[in-house]
């Protein structure tokens, strides 16, 4: 077992033992993690910024905005026209949507976005193919998934041990639960290692722009959801700007990085 190993271990908030990832209990738990950790919400504040941000610069068309695989997400309290969804109902959400087989109208959404959940997808060219289907021209979809640089890939393949981190995976499908097993290799796989292949099947839809973000000290030093914080949060603004300054070497250091996804004209 990798020294990484055995202080995620060590590290992981006690609240989770024991708790079935497929289950209701755990977005619960997550959530009471959530509210407790203001650095950890500063984070994800960032991440819904970025992603209105992306949405503002790169997308066009009118329709709905909806964040997929919302989970404990409180991005529609930062932004109230969003709407909250996830595969699993919640009291933090609006509905109930499968992100592979979306009830919604044709050409009816301006912009989707996914914090940490296509890799969760099982299936991912459903969700391309109703990309294709559900936006607008012009409309887009904002993914913010686990990187794969040197520091991100040693973190991701020893942090847990209900996910992988395989960027060999030679399929883009699994077998695989929505939460047990997921690789979170799945973006590096089909957006880097085989975009010509996704640029071949789905012709609707472009890569716009592939961005790392850099809040990863910030990330790893709240414990994000499932391990305990390291620092009091007063540091924060101190932490960020530590990472301000580290911010020429992100793709040395990042943990995240954003997909931009534009379905064209």
């Amino acid at each position: 077992m990798s020294i990484l190993k055995i202080v995620s271990q060590k590290l992981a908030d006690p609240r989770l033992e024991g708790i079935d990832v497929d289950s209701d209990r755990l977005v619960e738990v997550h959530r009471q993690i959530m509210l407790e950790k203001p650095m950890m919400n500063q984070v994800f504040k960032d991440f819904y910024n970025k992603c209105i941000e992306l949405d503002n610069t790169y997308f066009s068309g009118t329709g709905q905005r909806i964040e997929i695989g919302a989970g404990v997400s409180f991005f529609k309290n930062e932004y109230p026209e969003v709407i909250a969804t996830d595969i699993k109902e919640a009291t933090n959400l609006d509905r109930v949507l499968d992100a592979l087989n979306m009830d919604l109208a044709d050409k009816s959404v301006s912009a989707f976005y996914g914090l940490n959940c296509f890799h969760h997808f099982p299936k991912p060219r459903k969700f391309f193919a109703e990309l294709e289907r559900t936006l607008v021209q012009g409309g887009g979809c904002v993914l913010i998934e686990p990187y794969y640089g040197p520091i991100a890939t040693k973190m991701y393949k020893n942090l847990f041990d209900t996910e992988i981190f395989d960027p060999e995976q030679k399929e883009w499908e699994s077998e695989s639960g929505i939460m047990q097993g997921a690789n979170q290799a799945l973006s590096y796989m089909v957006f880097i290692r085989d975009r010509d292949k996704f640029e071949r099947e789905f012709p609707q839809l472009e890569i716009v722009k592939i961005e790392i973000l850099n809040n990863y000290l910030r990330y790893l030093i709240s414990g994000g959801l499932n391990f305990r914080s390291l620092l009091p949060s007063f540091i924060s603004p101190l932490i960020r700007g530590t990472e301000y300054l580290f911010k020429p070497i992100n793709k040395y250091l990042g943990l995240h990085y954003a997909i931009v996804i534009r379905k064209k004209k």
